[in-house]
């Protein structure tokens, strides 16, 4: 009769412990990040990398499924039988409780990525406009010299599964001056829930029990390559939004490829000119002037794109992952997704674009 209380018991213990980690991260950093979690990745990636389709969706769809069947043929005992109904479902939940932070989630709780990189956190207005100037003017020189006119947009020549391997000469390049971004066994692909992924308002996302990276192949492609090495920051144990934002930016601009540094740095302008644009109007429009009318044209058919498949899925999504990141030690929530502008502004304060 015991034994049913086990698991539920063990989820107690288990949200306990990720109370006290947080104050501990170099022992997550040194044990964990940089130990055990290597060996269960590269596993996971030897496995799985080569088959062409994600088994990771597979799996969610077999348990979607399992869930929605168990959900049926319970519906008429939960008057009668709750409390054990509610035991068997929070002891499921312990289980995958256990499993999603042994298998990667307790990399929310690493050192943080300014520490590691020791750059500042910290940022005035003229250090961040300084930056913004110098961005628009390394993309509207990447663009040109991608399509010889300012006022034509990037149109992607690669296919998706040719991106995928495209994306290690990035992290190549950057794991020479960084060792800890060194990328190996590559496991990324399409997500069989691309349209479901879409109306959520998401590019991808990493599926912590495969170590499988998993792309949104509806994206307009411009944006799959920094996308692409995003959702690759998060299997080499990044867990930080906003520091897989900047990890990626890093990986696209350190790409040999013109379309790689263009995806990249268009990304990182697009999420200054917000901030500018949310801050200071008359500023956002004096450089929003100088940008070049093809790169425009790019955000545009990013925002055209997001727009045909608005509904209030998204807001809820966003709202239950807004705060599922704020539950996972990262206090900033989706906002953290523009955090990276404040590693971006202090890393290239004494490097050149």
């Amino acid at each position: 009769m015991r034994r049913k209380y086990i698991l539920p018991l063990f989820l107690l213990i288990q949200i306990i412990i990720l109370k006290i980690l947080p104050f501990f991260p170099e022992f997550t950093e040194r044990f964990y990040s940089n130990g055990l979690y290597l060996k269960i990745s590269h596993f996971s990636r030897i496995l799985l990398g080569k088959i062409p389709f994600s088994i990771g969706d597979c799996i969610y769809s077999i348990l979607i499924l399992f869930l929605i069947r168990w959900i049926w043929k319970t519906r008429k005992t939960w008057k009668t039988n709750w409390k054990d109904n509610l035991l068997k479902a929070l002891s499921c939940l312990s289980v995958f409780y256990f499993f999603f932070h042994l298998l990667w989630a307790l990399n929310y709780y690493r050192e943080p990525l300014f520490e590691k990189m020791k750059i500042q956190r910290e940022y005035t207005d003229a250090e961040l406009l300084a930056f913004t100037k110098k961005l628009i003017a390394k993309t509207n020189e990447i663009q040109f010299q991608i399509t010889k006119k300012d006022s034509v947009k990037i149109v992607f020549p690669y296919s998706q599964n040719q991106a995928f391997k495209m994306n290690l000469n990035g992290y190549e390049n950057l794991a020479n001056k960084y060792p800890y971004f060194k990328y190996e066994i590559l496991s990324v692909k399409k997500s069989l829930f691309s349209l479901p992924l879409t109306y959520m308002g998401f590019g991808g996302y990493l599926n912590p029990f495969t170590n499988e990276a998993q792309v949104n192949d509806l994206l307009p492609m411009y944006n799959f390559p920094v996308t692409t090495c995003h959702e690759m920051a998060h299997q080499m144990g990044y867990a930080s939004e906003s520091e897989c934002n900047f990890i990626g930016v890093l990986a696209a601009v350190k790409n040999q490829d013109l379309y790689y540094q263009y995806s990249g740095y268009s990304f990182a302008l697009r999420y200054c000119l917000g901030i500018w644009q949310a801050k200071d109007e008359r500023i956002f429009k004096q450089l929003k002037q100088t940008v070049h009318i093809g790169i425009l044209k790019n955000y545009q058919e990013s925002q055209d794109f997001w727009k045909r498949y608005e509904t209030p899925i998204e807001t809820g999504f966003e709202i239950f992952y807004d705060n599922f990141l704020k539950t996972n030690n990262q206090k900033d929530g989706m906002e953290g997704y523009s955090k990276f502008v404040d590693l971006m502004v202090n890393y290239y304060k004494t490097r050149p674009l």
